[in-house]
């Protein structure tokens, strides 16, 4: 988790990690962002989803999304999420639960997980802070 106030630069890191995971990777990355505002900024053969055409608005929809992207190309070893919060909502206490199974999914299955959250980190529970 990539974690920071609005204007810190979480943004920025995910593009070098997102770039770097493009050429780095053995298999698929994907990107899920609110939006197009990076797909002139990361690498080409990144799967960039647009949120909006998918109206996730809770995590369970979230979830099941990631679970039928991998059901559908097993070869996913990335998946970044930028702005957690802005994506689905500001509730700490869920999105904390979504990391926690982004965790175990990714464990289970292989992924990586990289997700930018823009809050305060000093405002992060202790479980949230072990994924910082």
């Amino acid at each position: 988790v990539i974690m920071g106030v609005k204007g810190t630069g979480k943004t920025k890191q995910m593009i070098d990690l997102i770039n770097t995971a493009a050429k780095d990777a053995s298999g698929n990355v994907v990107c899920i962002e609110r939006g197009p505002k990076m797909t002139y900024d990361i690498h080409y053969k990144i799967r960039l989803v647009n949120s909006g055409e998918f109206a996730m608005h809770n995590y369970d929809f979230l979830k099941g999304f990631i679970s039928g992207l991998h059901a559908g190309n097993f070869d996913i070893t990335h998946v970044f999420i930028e702005s957690l919060y802005k994506l689905i909502g500001e509730d700490r206490a869920t999105g904390e639960a979504f990391v926690a199974w982004c965790e175990e999914f990714g464990a289970a299955n292989d992924m990586r997980f990289t997700i930018t959250i823009s809050d305060e980190p000093a405002q992060a529970s202790e479980a949230m802070k072990k994924y910082l």
